[in-house]
């Protein structure tokens, strides 16, 4: 049966560009991305059986795994390099630098996930790779249903950029519809955003998840803020003063939780670390991987690479030498635990933040011990990080993806191969977008109708508090978050022991209070939605099409106003807006009953 064929390849790079760049905009904007597998392996299939009128299962297989590649590496570099952005190091985003980590770190979390696959993807039973699965579905019923399947995503993807042309470059969509007031001493907020790109995750991600992101949004804002302003009372503008009082204190309260969460999950993580060291360094060989002749050899020359990048960063040969060597330690233990998270409770849930602020800590306290301060330590610490996070987020995709492979009958060898390519072919449009979106909406800055980059906005913070005299971290509330991370793991734990369905993960709750509480209230739409609906099939179509429809759409608009298009406001009505975004709750409520 054909697999690694020349088309598939190349679909698969191109795939891989375009997921690349709209999880670029969504993660900057809602600080979450959405696995592309599945509408990769859906577009694959329209395009292979309606254009080529041919086509196979492995040829699919191969495509969505090329294809899934550049959306993970695009969530790696999204949290990370806008920090040195944010943080006013850099004052724009620099080609080489930012193309070299994402490529550097996304070969490693390849590499580092080779002698984990049977570890853990085959042996360890416990490990479901839920995406694994379900895109393995997709791709054996989808011969049979290809057509009806494409049509669902692509009418989907239409009607998302249409929705975000008419919130941005019209302004005939209101955008974010929010309220702040005083009750008795207590500041009160409430406020939603209108975005479907944002219904579709809360869909994909499931009714757990959005409920657990929006109980940390409400932690945040409707008991933080209140309690906050009761003891420092505000005046003023309300609105202002309650988003100044999450982002200046409430928020570092997801700050401690993200720590403790990433430290749980090292431990959590501790035997299947011990396996792949074993694999990894034993005798044994397996045949149907990359040889680990050629796999020590790969990750010779990307140490070598990384070592010379940072000292052309840093100007510092030494400096140099220990951020590659701790780099590579972090990558591998991180690159570990990202597999086993993923096959336990789903990409979605992967403590990505958790491991790259656990990463910058570690990083941090060793240079600071050697005297590394200033902005040569702010430059290195988050160098580091976004190697580290690049690892961490393609392992991740690696390892759905080859279990996807291990269910359809395909050859690992030939997956790991295709995944290299579509690292190197995401890499390089990274920065560009990057560029594009910044001088269009800004990154981080706090303005009105700028990208929100939660997580870099986080790293930026720490790292300058870290290394910069007069740049002090509000503590307290990171101790607070610590504590409120170790209750959830005690629920947690509680839970798993009774094997109930609902959980108190760490990190969808650290992630809401990271997020303004608008974000949080479409995805826990979109998870209730998924909630009522027995068989979620066309569902998570729609809510892919939604996702990409809207993200690409920022970027057209992003290049508009790059050259100088100036968004008009028509008409900004609340009800208008309430009613057209309740439209698209309706249309995903009922995509999976009308179309049975």
């Amino acid at each position: 049966m054909r697999e690694l064929t020349l088309r598939a390849v190349i679909l698969g790079v191109i795939l891989s560009i375009i997921m690349a760049a709209a999880n670029i905009y969504l993660g900057l904007f809602a600080g979450m991305t959405v696995s592309a597998s599945i509408p990769a392996a859906v577009i694959s299939m329209g395009i292979l059986r309606g254009f080529f009128r041919k086509g196979t299962i492995l040829e699919n297989n191969i495509i969505q795994t090329s294809a899934s590649a550049g959306e993970s590496l695009a969530a790696g570099i999204i949290f990370t390099i806008p920090a040195l952005v944010i943080a006013g190091v850099w004052f724009e985003f620099d080609f080489w630098i930012t193309s070299l980590i994402a490529l550097l770190g996304g070969l490693l979390g390849v590499l580092f996930m080779i002698p984990l696959r049977k570890a853990l993807i085959i042996e360890e039973k416990e490990l479901i790779y839920p995406e694994g699965i379900a895109c393995a579905e997709v791709l054996k019923t989808g011969d049979e249903q290809q057509s009806g399947r494409a049509k669902h995503i692509f009418i989907a993807l239409s009607l998302g950029f249409v929705f975000k042309y008419f919130v941005t470059a019209f302004t005939v969509i209101k955008e974010t519809v929010e309220k702040a007031i005083i009750i008795g001493k207590s500041l009160f907020y409430f406020g939603y955003d209108s975005s479907v790109a944002l219904l579709g995750v809360g869909y994909i991600v499931g009714f757990n998840v959005s409920v657990l992101v929006f109980i940390g949004g409400a932690l945040g804002w409707i008991i933080g803020i209140p309690i906050y302003s009761f003891f420092y009372p505000v005046s003023g503008n309300l609105l202002d003063a309650a988003w100044d009082i999450w982002s200046l204190n409430i928020r570092f309260i997801g700050v401690g939780a993200m720590i403790i969460g990433g430290l749980w999950s090292i431990v959590s993580i501790r035997k299947g670390i011990k396996k792949g060291l074993k694999e990894l360094f034993g005798r044994s060989q397996s045949t149907e991987d990359l040889s680990k002749r050629v796999i020590f050899s790969l990750i010779s020359g990307i140490v070598i690479a990384i070592f010379s990048l940072y000292w052309y960063v840093t100007k510092n040969p030494g400096l140099s030498l220990l951020s590659a060597i701790l780099m590579v330690i972090a990558s591998f233990f991180f690159v570990a635990v990202s597999s086993y998270i993923v096959g336990l409770v789903g990409s979605s849930n992967n403590p990505v933040s958790g491991m790259i602020i656990s990463t910058i800590l570690f990083t941090s306290a060793i240079l600071l011990l050697i005297g590394i301060t200033g902005i040569k330590g702010i430059i290195a610490a988050l160098a580091i990080a976004g190697v580290v996070g690049c690892a961490v987020c393609t392992a991740g995709d690696v390892s759905q993806d080859l279990k996807t492979g291990h269910i359809v009958g395909a050859t690992p060898r030939k997956q790991q191969i295709v995944q290299i390519f579509g690292v190197v072919a995401a890499s390089f449009i990274i920065a560009p977008i990057l560029t594009l979106l910044h001088n269009a909406y800004g990154i981080g800055t706090g303005e009105p109708g700028a990208l929100q980059a939660p997580q870099a906005s986080l790293f930026a913070s720490i790292v300058k508090g870290l290394f910069t005299k007069g740049e002090e971290l509000p503590w307290n509330m990171v101790v607070i978050g610590g504590v409120l991370a170790i209750i959830l793991i005690i629920i947690d734990e509680s839970l798993k022991v009774r094997k109930s369905s609902f959980r108190t993960y760490v990190m969808p709750v650290a992630v809401g209070i990271y997020l303004p509480l608008s974000l949080s209230v479409p995805i826990l739409i979109g998870g209730i939605i998924r909630k009522t609906i027995k068989k979620a099939d066309k569902g998570v179509l729609v809510s892919s099409g939604l996702i990409a429809g809207e993200s690409i759409a920022g970027i057209v608009i992003a290049g508009m106003i790059y050259a100088k298009f100036e968004p008009k406001t028509i008409i900004q009505s609340n009800p208008l807006s309430l009613l057209i975004f309740v439209g698209f709750i309706v249309y995903l409520f009922l995509i999976d009953r009308i179309t049975q």
